[in-house]
């Protein structure tokens, strides 16, 4: 019979270079997830690894070496930075009498130590269970087998069932409830469109300073440390931009290589801030020399979400460790594309402001859209999430309507409602033909 082992602080990592990505980069990072867990890191153990072992991912001989580095640093801890499948994970508990954690089960526990609104809460709560329930048969591993015999049938199966039922009605709840929440967001989000406000949403690999920077352009006091996810719940502000306009600023959770699939969908609700943004700002870390890997994770990420279309304004922070000069790259027509700043000492934040401006006031469209009399629905519609320019009747009784909207705004109701349009994205706002409602 395997009970298993105990939490603990003092821990050994383990990593295996597998050839995918550069490994001191790797264990420099998770060393860093594993400070940011409250882990004391007494040593690391490395090698190399092709293909992992079905029974314990790392091979009999590493880990008889881990056992052996366990004992000489009285550790009682075991991170792996790799995903074990739970029956590895059970196996690695066996042999090493520790408690051992995968990559995915680290970021979880960080997420729970972070989590501070009802909202964060239910989101990493719901997917805390969801991992739990695929490892659930290594809690009941003394009643998992039925032993035959008279008064040697035990409670096994049966007990197990309780609690993949106990679990399964906990997630039904959560995503019950975060469902309620992702509708009031759904709501906050048409109240911003029919005040005309563009939605902003900073993104970019765990601590690149996004929320440094948000607190620099939104007078805010959200929490903000040099560490990997050091804030999770998202959190929006309007701010003022050049020229008087106003925009709504969302400062949502760092993304990093590997992000668990559990996060990305108990997170659904928050990072559809990102997907439903009007401009993202890609705040990149220039003084890391990794940063061109992480910036392909994060546009690994935003493309699993569905957010890969939605316009980009790359933040290259922290020029004052990087010894470069606040500056604006603009492409061939004279779009910003890139802003150097740095959100510690303020250096090209004025500079953001601009460019923030620049960019959601030009991406704007004009439609022209017909309408029967008895789609009065789609007609309050556009009267509520824009400016309606011109309203005319046609001579067969249609109702010609002229609007001009954010592009992407237009867009998304020509794609949901069955219109057919093609934007000219270089001379807004333009005329466009738009054909019938599809039913």
């Amino acid at each position: 019979m395997f009970e298993r082992p105990g939490g603990g602080e003092r821990a050994v990592l383990v990593q295996l270079d597998d050839g995918s990505v550069d490994p001191a980069e790797a264990l420099d990072e998770f060393k860093a997830l594993a400070d940011s867990a409250g882990a004391q890191v007494v040593g690391a153990h490395t090698g190399r690894r092709r293909t992992p072992d079905p029974r314990t991912f790392l091979g009999s001989g590493k880990v008889a070496e881990i056992a052996e580095r366990l004992h000489a640093e009285a550790a009682d801890l075991v991170l792996v930075n790799h995903a074990l499948s739970p029956v590895q994970e059970r196996n690695l508990e066996q042999a090493l009498r520790c408690r051992v954690l995968d990559r995915t089960g680290l970021i979880l526990d960080i997420f729970a130590q972070r989590a501070r609104s009802h909202e964060g809460k239910l989101q990493v709560e719901l997917a805390q269970l969801r991992h739990i329930a695929s490892r659930l048969v290594r809690g009941w591993s003394h009643l998992e087998r039925q032993k035959g015999g008279i008064g040697l049938r035990g409670p096994g199966e049966t007990q197990l069932e309780l609690d993949r039922r106990m679990l399964g009605t906990r997630i039904r709840q959560l995503e019950k409830r975060l469902g309620r929440v992702r509708q009031q967001r759904d709501q906050g989000r048409k109240a911003r469109r029919r005040r005309d406000l563009p939605a902003v949403s900073l993104v970019g690999y765990t601590n690149a300073g996004k929320s440094t920077l948000f607190n620099r352009i939104a007078d805010s006091g959200v929490y903000s440390a040099d560490q990997l996810f050091a804030t999770l719940d998202t959190t929006m502000r309007r701010i003022e931009l050049a020229g008087g306009e106003a925009a709504v600023v969302a400062d949502t959770v760092g993304f990093i290589r590997d992000l668990p699939p559990q996060l990305v969908a108990a997170f659904r609700s928050t990072l559809e801030e990102v997907v439903e943004a009007d401009l993202l700002l890609h705040v990149v870390d220039a003084a890391d020399p990794a940063r061109p890997e992480h910036m392909a994770e994060v546009g690994d990420v935003l493309e699993a979400l569905g957010a890969e279309s939605v316009p980009q304004l790359v933040v290259y922070n922290k020029i004052d460790a990087h010894g470069v000069a606040p500056r604006v790259d603009r492409d061939d027509n004279g779009v910003p594309v890139a802003v150097w700043v740095s959100a510690v000492t303020g250096q090209g934040v004025e500079a953001l402001l601009a460019a923030i401006a620049e960019r959601v006031s030009a991406d704007k469209a004009c439609g022209t859209i017909e309408l029967s009399p008895a789609e009065g629905r789609l007609r309050a519609r556009f009267y509520s999430l824009g400016d309606v320019l011109d309203e005319a009747w046609t001579e067969d009784g249609r109702i010609r309507l002229t609007v001009e909207l954010p592009r992407r705004e237009l867009e998304r109701l020509y794609r949901h409602e069955g219109l057919q349009a093609e934007l000219d994205s270089e001379t807004p706002p333009a005329r466009l033909p738009v054909g019938m409602v599809a039913h």
